[in-house]
């Protein structure tokens, strides 16, 4: 693939440009990291957070890069340089303008909101490959299934960055995959990652309490969410496929994202008024049975928050025209998302189960869903941190809820970064003893991880549950800035055969 520069340019708003000095040809994409660069391609510098990236430049050219687009007024570089107004707002563009925006030949549904987005988007996935005709693909925080191949798809980042994104999509459509589901986060909105690429349906599960470190305010939470619903309409149309909205009619952000102008827009919810609206739940330790619009469902994932994911889910199908066949199978044919209310057996008698479960409100419905699978008699044990750097808000309002809900609450790590991990638990015991908790007997803090997940696991008794929250598929920790190899599933299974696992940097003491 070669194209000129100039043509890529050719892309870009017209205030986009500040100057250019030179034209190349281009014959390797278009990246944002110096250690991506292959020769031919293109780097793009920007200014972050904590680094710019102007002082990777030369490395960039020593490895090849043939252009350089960045910020800074630079006039002395050996290769051609394109200065703009913002790196970070024409990246994407112009890495989807390498790949002939691949996301034009692709149905795409993107799925954001707070809680459910990868359990949504599981689900859908799994519905379109029921679907006669239908070739989809997949980029969710867990895995890229790019149609041919599935891969993972990183540790804390549920949005790869937009060269990775227009990368994965240029995969699908040299596969043949037909129709995409994508995973959008606020940061991932916000920070243009998915600048370039065209959308056809989008579906929010909820807007709660998250990200406020980042965003600000609940409304500029809210606000990046709403991204995505405006590039609806900016987006190009595909054949006879109409722009559609899916939104949680029972949030309480469901009146302002219907506002934003659509096709068509689609409601689900369980208690307001709604186009896709359950009657006949039953819950059971094993399924989730409903019926919606006169079709019967028979889920095998649990609790009421993944009836509001399912809904989600087939809220889209229907809006891309899929039959209820097709949903029907698809939904009962997802046993299990990984690390989302995943059960651990190790032949212990009583239930252990691990979920991604990491904001107030998920770790609220998760444990209420816990809640409503003990047997008379049983206790529920909740393990879970609350992660440094992130929103200070949220450590309180976690245990608050656990203090509420849970028999027994363990306090732990939870990639505690550069904070001081007791300052964290701190905080969160804070927020247990505000609700009543007695340390030593209603809650503990235990800062190494494997070993809390042990102790919990140790006081189970018969038909208990313990639920380790938090982390879910998530392959590491941070400690300082250091990713240590850490799985919750892999901690629950060696606290259930009697040891604690000790890859974390805290495991270094004697029990």
């Amino acid at each position: 693939m070669e194209k000129r520069l100039s043509e890529l340019l050719a892309y870009l708003p017209d205030d986009a440009i500040l100057a250019v000095h030179g034209d190349v040809a281009i014959t390797a994409p278009v990246v944002e990291t110096d250690a991506d660069v292959r020769e031919g391609g293109i780097f793009v510098a920007r200014r972050g957070a904590s680094v710019d990236g102007h002082t990777f430049i030369p490395k960039a050219i020593e490895r090849g890069a043939a252009a350089i687009v960045g910020e800074a007024n630079i006039r002395d570089l050996p290769i051609p340089y394109v200065q703009v107004r913002d790196a970070r707002a024409i990246l994407g563009l112009l890495a989807a303008a390498f790949f002939d925006f691949p996301s034009r030949e692709l149905i795409v549904i993107g799925v954001t909101g707070t809680d459910g987005k990868t359990t949504t988007s599981h689900l859908l996935h799994s519905i379109l490959k029921q679907a006669k005709g239908v070739h989809p693909g997949l980029i969710s925080t867990i895995e890229a299934d790019l149609g041919g191949a599935t891969i993972p798809t990183g540790l804390h980042v549920t949005t790869p960055g937009a060269p990775q994104v227009q990368s994965l999509l240029a995969q699908m459509v040299a596969n043949g995959v037909t129709h995409c589901v994508l995973e959008m986060t606020s940061h991932g909105l916000a920070q243009g990652r998915l600048t370039g690429v065209d959308i056809d349906v989008a579906v929010m599960t909820n807007i709660t309490h998250e990200h406020l470190d980042f965003h600000g305010s609940w409304e500029a939470y809210r606000d990046a969410k709403a991204i995505m619903f405006h590039m609806l309409k900016a987006s190009h149309y595909k054949s006879d496929q109409p722009k559609v909205a899916v939104v949680n009619a029972d949030d309480r952000s469901a009146a302002y994202f219907a506002a934003i102008p659509a096709d068509e827009t689609l409601l689900y919810g369980i208690e307001a008024e709604a186009t896709f609206r359950p009657v006949a739940i039953e819950h059971a330790p094993d399924a989730t049975r409903f019926t919606v619009n006169g079709h019967q469902f028979a889920m095998h994932l649990v609790g009421e928050f993944n009836i509001y994911n399912a809904l989600a889910a087939i809220a889209a199908a229907r809006g891309l025209g899929i039959d209820w066949g097709a949903i029907i199978d698809g939904v009962e044919a997802v046993r299990g998302v990984s690390g989302r209310m995943e059960r651990i057996d190790e032949g212990q008698d009583f239930t252990a189960i691990v979920d991604f479960a990491h904001t107030p409100n998920a770790l609220r419905r998760a444990l209420e869903a816990g809640r409503a699978m003990l047997p008379q008699g049983g206790r529920l044990i909740a393990v879970f941190g609350s992660a440094g750097l992130r929103d200070v808000e949220k450590r309180c309002l976690m245990a608050e809820t656990s203090a509420q809900l849970a028999d027994i609450t363990v306090l732990t790590a939870e990639d505690p970064r550069t904070e001081s991990l007791d300052d964290i638990l701190q905080m969160m015991a804070d927020g247990c003893l505000a609700h009543g908790g007695v340390e030593g007997e209603t809650f503990f803090r235990i800062p190494d991880r494997g070993e809390a997940i042990y102790q919990a696991c140790q006081m189970a008794k018969a038909g208990d549950i313990v639920m380790v929250c938090g982390k879910g598929h998530e392959q590491s920790m941070c400690f300082g800035v250091t990713e240590y190899p850490w799985d919750d599933r892999a901690a629950l299974r060696a606290a259930l055969r009697g040891q604690p696992l000790r890859t974390l940097p805290t495991s270094n003491f004697e029990r």
